[in-house]
């Protein structure tokens, strides 16, 4: 059973250099952001909503933003709760379906592709990310982590045509953000240290960057018209 009202992300535009998972939402947020400015449409559905701390992004775009989850969220944000293999929606009911770090806690991710695959007009977009690197997190129901072959594989199998993978953050921040995990509790509380960990790390990412091995990836993929 999935914990109700969990705390969960409520503002993306609140995260600051101190912040412990600076290094990834940077990339990740920037990625999120020229998605949605490039293939976002009028009505939006977020898969796996949480909090919707990502609604402001499609302000002036959507004219109807839906969030559904397994569970309420702790601020009442969630329209429809169900599970993202069971959405009691129509078919062709949405133009973008948004998910973002929700289908590694999916156990039958390939559902949820399909349904999202279901819910989409012909020409909508589906925006999803996912991670291929991470702790265990919101155990017991942590189940995948995800290549740029595996997305491109999974959306493709469901029908998608794969727009773009987008590999958030390269190897430096990757370091960056595993020193984080691993360095002692009582170190990690320190905001400066967080802070200086997250300038050195985010220099030398920019500096030397090599996403083969990446934390993230935001995956853009279309549904055809016929």
């Amino acid at each position: 059973m999935r914990t109700e009202n969990e705390i969960r992300l409520a503002d993306y535009n609140k995260i600051d250099k101190a912040d412990l998972y600076y290094l990834v939402y940077k990339p990740l947020i920037r990625d999120l952001e020229n998605s949605v400015k490039k293939y976002a449409g009028t009505r939006v559905l977020d898969l796996g909503c949480g909090n919707k701390p990502y609604e402001a992004m499609f302000s002036g775009i959507a004219k109807e933003y839906v969030g559904c989850d397994v569970v309420q969220s702790n601020m009442n944000k969630v329209d429809v709760i169900c599970e993202a293999t069971k959405i009691p929606l129509p078919d062709a009911s949405f133009d973008t379906v948004f998910s973002t770090q929700v289908i590694e806690h999916v156990e039958d991710h390939q559902a949820m592709v399909k349904e999202a695959f279901r819910l989409l007009k012909p020409g909508g977009h589906f925006i999803v990310s996912g991670p291929m690197y991470w702790h265990l997190h919101e155990e017991p129901h942590d189940f995948f982590r995800f290549t740029k072959h595996g997305f491109k594989y999974l959306l493709e199998k469901y029908g998608f045509t794969v727009i773009e993978i987008l590999p958030n953050g390269g190897k430096w921040a990757l370091m960056g953000q595993v020193i984080l995990h691993t360095v002692s509790a009582r170190l990690v509380r320190i905001k400066l240290y967080r802070r200086f960990v997250n300038t050195v790390f985010s220099y030398l990412d920019k500096r030397f960057y090599n996403d083969f091995n990446t934390m993230n990836y935001v995956v853009v993929g279309k549904k055809e018209i016929k």
